[in-house]
């Protein structure tokens, strides 16, 4: 019976603070819900568990909404443990972490909740959860995610892993797509602010939080006072965020097993033949030229960008990504940003199709194939080819099948499984369909 509550009062004063009628109570109106007399109180057939019916009284004592259960003693986000492979001097450098918002666990846990929590928003249908699952790296499956009162986001939702290391020290790169936010604590806010995905205006989310009862001990706890601002939430979201760091995958394992430091450029012992030319391909580079690898722009161990690049997507974009924020070019060479976007990390890709900002590919094999043979000779083209005569109007790397194979297999090599069953980072929240 490890997951429990956080201690709150009882039915009638949430029936009060929420405005709801009150009705008879489950519980007596002068007890207050401890996490003994939580389970106590709703297991009933005491089977560690919450069935159907459990679920549905739980609800019902706390005027119909979903509460979270949390472990007595908060689970821990702020301490990891890497694989040997990975260099920490690199891993501080890129760490975005500001110094005024280090991940506690309790401030990740307060983190997890808000992530998950529907209150966010207007009508309280949309957390940031659902158009990011954990099962598929914190990606959606749709092309386009659906907001609060059923209208469509104009980009796909990206993956959510190792956000921590996506720019360095809070400098651009920003986040999102088309970099617009400058900071962690900036983005979480947006979503939720925004007119389609979430509705929520943050004087009246601060005051709706305020008023839920498991909300006050979980912000005491991560800041000292039971107040509730945009700014905690902002910052609790983002220790969430920054702590989902994943490192288990075939990849580390493989890599941490080689001589250290690594060397990412040799094959690895514990591949296969198949993995370590794909790895070949997408480090060392078509023809052994590194401009030609696609590790030139997924830069290991992290596998993020530096900056938001040109794919060769389109030669016209409806879309400009970071074009439309009208800064200069990124790149003294190029005469514009538009068409240009940064895409998430490539770790966990085998599990967050669709792909690129516009949900346009719906497997790995079309996104080897775009690279292969249909890349668009934009003005702003961040890839290098051999030279090669564009009869067809397109460009590419022009990869055999046997080349195009290897790369989706290494690139497979980058999914963790732990991670897309962690716990840590689960739904908190009794549901009555689980």
């Amino acid at each position: 019976m490890g997951y429990l509550f956080p201690t709150f009062r009882s039915r009638r004063l949430v029936v009060l603070l929420l405005g709801l009628p009150l009705c008879p109570l489950p519980l007596a109106a002068d007890i207050s819900l401890t996490p003994q007399t939580a389970l106590e109180r709703f297991d009933a057939n005491q089977n560690g568990t919450l069935d159907p019916p459990e679920r549905s009284a739980l609800r019902a004592a706390f005027g119909d909404i979903d509460v979270p259960l949390l472990p007595a003693t908060p689970l821990n986000y702020s301490t990891l443990s890497r694989p040997a492979h990975l260099n920490d001097a690199e891993l501080r450098e890129l760490d975005n972490t500001p110094e005024n918002n280090p991940i506690t666990d309790a401030g990740a846990t307060l983190g997890r909740v808000l992530f998950y929590d529907t209150q966010l928003s207007r009508n309280n249908t949309i957390s940031c959860a659902s158009c990011h699952r954990l099962e598929l790296g914190f990606s959606d499956p749709r092309k386009f995610s659906v907001g609060y009162e059923g209208g469509q986001t104009s980009r796909n939702a990206m993956g959510l892993v190792n956000l921590r290391y996506s720019n360095v020290h809070g400098r651009r790169p920003g986040f999102f797509w088309d970099e617009r936010a400058g900071t962690l604590e900036d983005q979480a806010l947006m979503p939720i602010q925004d007119k389609i995905e979430m509705g929520m205006e943050l004087p009246a989310l601060t005051l709706k939080l305020h008023k839920l009862p498991y909300y006050p001990p979980l912000f005491e706890a991560a800041f000292g006072s039971a107040e509730v601002t945009s700014t905690r939430i902002a910052k609790a979201i983002a220790q969430f965020m920054r702590s989902a760091e994943s490192w288990d995958t075939p990849f580390d394992r493989a890599a941490a097993q080689q001589p250290q430091p690594v060397d990412y450029t040799i094959d690895f012992e514990h591949f296969t033949p198949e993995q370590n030319r794909g790895k070949d391909l997408f480090i060392n580079g078509l023809l052994g030229i590194a401009e030609f690898g696609c590790a030139h722009c997924h830069v290991p161990p992290t596998f993020n960008m530096a900056k938001s690049m040109n794919n060769g997507l389109d030669l016209s974009y409806s879309d400009p990504g970071l074009g439309a924020l009208n800064r200069p070019s990124n790149d003294p060479f190029m005469p514009s940003n538009d068409g240009k976007f940064k895409s998430p990390s490539l770790r966990n890709v085998e599990l967050t199709a669709p792909y690129m900002h516009d949900g346009r590919f719906r497997t790995l094999d079309q996104v080897i194939e775009h690279y292969s043979d249909d890349v668009q000779p934009h003005v702003n083209l961040a890839l290098a080819f051999e030279d090669q005569e564009e009869t067809s109007g397109t460009l590419g790397f022009h990869f055999t099948q046997k080349q195009k194979a290897s790369l989706v297999a290494f690139l497979k090599t980058l999914t963790d499984r732990t991670f897309a069953n962690d716990s840590r980072f689960a739904d908190p929240f009794i549901r009555l369909d689980p």
